[in-house]
């Protein structure tokens, strides 16, 4: 069953990792740009990664060492030492997802990306759909999820019937890919779109203008983008997307 996106989705630019700004003691994904994004008004997107524990953790590298006061991979350490490692830039350590669901409280919309996990972009899925689904047990407020995993969303849809769900997607034809090309060529069709139910995608917004997205948008679904860097790129990407992600400036609430 497809969960239609909530409205609120569509009415207010979604901050990139939170309205993340280091120079102000906001790093990505903190609980100080959560709390900034909720308080100018806009939605939110973040990331969430395992722990070793198992707990979703909201981060966006596989790896701490850009990030954060730490070397190695989130999966090594458990959530209590992730919460204890301070992020670079701020004064807070990285918050799990239970803890931002708490700071959001359903004030604005909460758009949860979760992270392939093994690179593959395979089945090998379930530990940490399932810590998401946890957390969000009870949670009220607009609140969606997606991941560039079709299997993840898919899962999602089993374990979270009641949740929207949607792909994030890209062209997928780089050269340098790593992914065998079969399966490049699945992700760039939006493959998976169907099989997991979903009712939006959240794509590159330099790759909008694929025919695909258009046939997509056609059928119903919601269009969202990312990463909108400037008003200039977000004019151009509103052209195609009902909504877009963004960083790196603060982006105009729609009259």
């Amino acid at each position: 069953m497809r969960v239609a996106l909530p409205k609120p989705f569509l009415q207010v630019p979604l901050a990139h990792r939170a309205l993340h700004d280091v120079s102000k003691g906001r790093p990505e994904n903190s609980r100080a740009a959560i709390r900034a994004a909720v308080s100018a008004g806009y939605g939110i997107e973040i990331d969430v990664q395992q722990s070793a524990d198992v707990q979703a953790m909201v981060f966006h590298d596989y790896a701490l060492d850009r990030l954060a006061e730490a070397e190695g991979p989130v999966r090594a350490k458990t959530a209590q030492q992730l919460q204890q490692t301070r992020l670079r830039g701020g004064d807070e350590g990285i918050p799990d997802l239970g803890d931002v669901l708490k700071l959001v409280s359903g004030q604005v919309p909460l758009l949860i990306e979760i992270k392939d996990q093994d690179g593959a972009m395979g089945p090998n899925v379930g530990p940490l759909e399932g810590a998401v689904a946890k957390a969000l047990h009870g949670y009220e407020g607009p609140v969606a999820v997606m991941s560039f995993n079709p299997h993840s969303v898919k899962h999602m849809a089993a374990i979270c019937p009641d949740i929207a769900r949607g792909i994030v997607t890209e062209s997928y034809m780089e050269a340098d890919s790593t992914l065998p090309v079969e399966v490049r060529e699945s992700l760039h069709a939006i493959s998976g779109y169907d099989t997991a139910e979903c009712s939006f995608i959240s794509h590159d917004m330099h790759d909008l203008s694929r025919p695909r997205v258009a046939e997509l948008r056609s059928r119903g679904a919601a269009v969202l983008c990312w990463t909108v860097t400037s008003p200039q790129d977000e004019a151009v990407a509103r052209r195609v997307a009902q909504n877009i992600t963004f960083e790196q400036y603060l982006a105009p609430f729609p009259a």
